[in-house]
Formats: C-alpha cells, sequence, structure tokens
C-alpha cells in the first residue's frame, strides 16, 4: 500500500460510514462531541478500521 491509497481509503470510509451515521448524531447530541468520538475510537468497528489504516500510514510515512 501506498500514501495516496491509504488516504482514498480512509475518504472513502470516512464519506460513506461516517458522514451520516445515526449513532454519531444520537451520541452528539446526547454526550458532546467528545462522547461521540469516544464510542468511534472504542466500540465502533470502522472506526477500528480507520485506526488500523492510520497505522499502516505512519508506517508509511516514517
Amino acid at each position: 500500500m501506498n500514501k495516496t491509497n491509504v488516504m482514498n481509503e480512509i475518504t472513502e470510509i470516512l464519506d460513506v460510514y461516517c458522514e451520516e451515521c445515526f449513532v454519531k448524531r444520537q451520541l452528539s447530541k446526547e454526550k458532546g462531541k467528545p462522547g461521540a468520538h469516544r464510542f468511534c475510537i472504542t466500540t465502533c468497528t470502522i472506526g477500528e478500521q480507520l485506526q488500523f489504516l492510520g497505522q499502516e500510514l505512519n508506517k508509511i510515512t516514517k
């Protein structure tokens, strides 16, 4: 994987899954943006994918 491919994949995932995410929107209303962000990082499977891609991107740029 190269940097451009990883960045494109991250953008696609964010556009497809995160932009219109009902859970994220609802948690933002109930717990604020930090609460929704915490859910995305710790619980959401899409968040896990994004973390993995971020780690791959870090490996490429080092």
